[in-house]
């Protein structure tokens, strides 16, 4: 078993102005079936729709944000949660002081960097 509390994970940029990650859980630590990733994104910032062959689990932490899947608008905040089926298109905008969430994927390969692995 592992225990750690989230800041003793680094926090990495993802490319996206205002937008940082800290993969949580992967396969570096042994995870065989899915990754944990922790995100950020800073008032204004966005996350651009887009979408993959995997789904994922989305539990919003804290703050305000929108969630697109590019035909209509979901206003999520803190406590809410969402299915993001495999191949659904899927974009994010803080809308508050910081949008946080947690977001669970696959552990498959085209999904989490090298990194992530070893």
């Amino acid at each position: 078993m592992i225990v750690k509390h989230y800041t003793d994970v680094p926090e990495k940029n993802t490319g996206f102005d205002g937008v940082t990650i800290r993969w949580l859980v992967s396969p570096k630590l042994g995870a065989k079936n899915y990754a944990m990733r922790y995100f950020v994104m800073k008032k204004g910032s966005e996350i651009p729709i887009h979408q993959h062959d995997w789904e994922h689990e989305i539990f919003i932490v804290k703050g305000e944000g929108i969630i697109t899947n590019g035909e209509k608008e979901f206003r999520v905040k803190a406590g809410d949660f969402l299915y993001v089926p495999p191949n659904e298109p899927h974009g994010y905008k803080a809308t508050g002081e910081t949008l946080e969430f947690l977001c669970i994927i696959p552990a498959k390969r085209e999904a989490i960097p090298e990194e992530e692995w070893a």
